[in-house]
């Protein structure tokens, strides 16, 4: 039985997916030091963690019933330290928490929660809502989450898993603090898998215990592609694409594979005018934080917003000039084109099938 299981809760949009891929890649080798990370056979523990939430995903709700109830039991069966990671968790309610909390007992449990500075969480986190077929403005996303006690829809959902005192105080409601790991978000520029050295410090384990890094990243868009894919949403929206289809196609072909890597217009930033908000929301953090006791991993000044340079040029993704928008639609059109080369025509297939039986019935 576990001893000690580590809940990573997120920050979405912190390095999780880069985390989890690499905690996934390395299950072997870390198991070969006693540190469990028990997925089972989707590969991953959303599943998991959309039940214990009790959220649907795209309309299903009872397809996931009990895989938190299996993944409980595959982390029971770990030998010494077992590794729960999850971003969705951070939005766990009081009550939740403490069903899983109770659920792993009797090991002992600790939360660890990446945190990155909030300038760059909020141009990572409306992308990401457009990832999921939004079509919500920037404008409207920044003036929905300005207020952290905002009681709409968009500054819910944003603070419920990025409000770092808010998702710790539920999470470390029964805890002490010193079973409470704050993991900073490297500045850009810093040494190559300092994240993961940092995130292995929280979990007790050695970085060169997993050293396979092929893992997934999850990077941003560029301005102009954010602006193409919002208007894409609202077409695709009105069309009737399904939510299978449209990941499989969109997010996982066009975005991941296309536009995130070979973006050459501009990084979406926070408006230079909004450093000012975004340097209070890490000022705060950092005093709760010191005042809290957890224990931090990395600097707290890696928290603190980099202020843009004054001489630089904002671009705002709600405006984009559409000579931009459309050279970024024709490099998706070009991506879906070759995709779509690549896959073999049904009717295609089915002929090859008949005529491969044919050919049997005669060589009889």
């Amino acid at each position: 039985m576990a001893a000690v299981v580590y809940v990573h809760v997120g920050a979405p949009k912190t390095g999780t997916t880069y985390i989890q891929d690499r905690l996934a890649s390395n299950k072997s080798r870390l198991a070969e030091h006693d540190v469990a990370y028990p997925v089972g056979l989707h590969g991953d523990m959303f599943r998991a963690a959309l039940d214990l939430i009790d959220r649907p995903w795209d309309g299903q709700v009872d397809g996931f019933r009990g895989e938190w109830d299996a993944l409980v039991r595959r982390t029971r069966r770990a030998r010494s330290s077992a590794v729960i990671s999850q971003e969705v968790l951070a939005c766990a309610t009081a009550q939740q928490v403490d069903r899983a909390v109770t659920d792993l007992a009797p090991a002992e449990v600790h939360v660890v929660f990446t945190a990155r500075d909030i300038a760059r969480q909020v141009p990572a986190a409306w992308q990401e809502l457009l990832k999921h077929r939004r079509t919500v403005s920037y404008r409207r996303f920044l003036l929905g989450i300005r207020d952290p006690r905002s009681q709409g829809r968009i500054g819910r959902e944003f603070w419920e898993v990025q409000g770092l005192p808010e998702v710790l105080e539920r999470w470390g409601r029964s805890l002490t603090p010193d079973r409470v790991h704050v993991v900073t978000v490297p500045r850009p520029g810093a040494r190559d898998g300092e994240l993961w050295s940092r995130f292995c410090r929280a979990v007790n384990a050695e970085a060169d215990w997993a050293p396979r890094d092929d893992a997934r990243r999850n990077p941003s868009l560029g301005v102009a592609e954010s602006a193409m894919l919002r208007k894409l949403n609202g077409r695709l929206r009105r069309a009737g694409v399904e939510g299978t289809d449209y990941r499989r196609v969109v997010r996982e072909v066009m975005v991941h594979q296309v536009l995130a890597t070979g973006a050459v217009h501009p990084r979406l930033t926070l408006p230079h005018d909004w450093f000012d908000w975004a340097e209070e929301i890490a000022e705060s953090w950092r005093s709760w934080i010191r005042a809290s006791g957890v224990e931090v991993i990395g600097d707290l000044d890696d928290l603190l917003p980099v202020p843009p340079d004054p001489d630089a040029t904002w671009v705002d993704p709600d405006r984009v000039r559409p000579r931009d928008v459309a050279d970024a639609a024709l490099s998706a059109l070009t991506a879906m084109v070759e995709e779509a080369a690549r896959r073999s025509d049904p009717d295609e297939r089915l002929r090859a099938k008949a005529a491969k039986a044919t050919r049997r019935l005669r060589e009889r």
